[in-house]
């Protein structure tokens, strides 16, 4: 069961504690809200961990509950009937998790590292909607940015070579997980998967993936510490490498 904190003080400004840092309402679809609306939201709103590995929301679950994403990674995936699993996103802060006026989960939502989240009753984000235009036009703008996103994606796996398609992933995640620090001059991270799911999500074998990373890491275009710490010392470098 995960611990649910209900932070529901007001800030002077009239805005909720729990949304005064929240990079949804910076950056995401909160961002839309004024302060009145953001003070109705947040009083059926819980701020809450969920642990590496823990699942958020099943393949055809029924959906009771929409969160942003505050801190962390979300992995989605797909599951065949005969068990079969392919990974067919990630999610970061301030993305949005779940899909208005739908009834059931069309993927898994799985914690891909400590995931800070922010969760509201479906009922409360679709009053939202119709009462606030501009707070659904934010979320039209997320997916059609997902839809892009899966594009370009699909470009990746479909067309580039085993080496761009590490480094597209490796340039993903320093662009995404601390999104303020990367710059040319480099950025640090934790791999949010491990070396078998990232073989999964680049449509590589396990050996292929050590191996790109390795060569990555003989031209200094990372460094790697243990298996996840991963600093790239230039991203204009692994731009290049991923051919964009």
């Amino acid at each position: 069961m995960i611990e649910v904190s209900l932070r529901k003080d007001i800030h002077n400004s009239g805005i909720p504690v729990l949304c005064v840092a929240c990079e949804a309402r910076h950056r995401g679809v909160c961002g839309a809200l004024t302060s009145e609306q953001l003070v109705a939201l947040a009083k059926s709103s819980v701020k809450h961990k969920a642990p590496q590995g823990e699942e958020l929301v099943a393949d055809a679950e029924h959906v009771e509950r929409y969160s942003n994403v505050m801190s962390g990674v979300v992995k989605l995936s797909k599951t065949l009937a005969d068990g079969r699993q392919q990974i067919v996103g990630l999610q970061f802060a301030p993305d949005f998790v779940g899909r208005p006026f739908r009834t059931e989960s069309a993927v898994t939502a799985e914690a891909a590292t400590q995931v800070d989240l922010c969760s509201f009753p479906r009922q409360a984000v679709e009053r939202m909607m119709v009462e606030q235009p501009d707070f659904e036009h934010r979320l039209l703008q997320q997916t059609l940015k997902e839809l892009d996103q899966a594009r370009d994606w699909m470009v990746t796996l479909g067309r580039k070579t085993a080496a761009e398609k590490v480094a597209s992933f490796l340039l993903m995640i320093a662009r995404n997980v601390h999104p303020t620090q990367a710059s040319a001059s480099g950025s640090t991270f934790d791999l949010p998967l491990s070396r078998s799911e990232i073989a999964d999500f680049l449509g590589l074998t396990i050996e292929t993936v050590s191996r790109q990373l390795t060569r990555l890491r003989t031209e200094g275009v990372i460094r790697i510490e243990g298996t996840r710490h991963v600093t790239v010392e230039n991203l204009d470098r692994l731009t290049a490498q991923a051919g964009d």
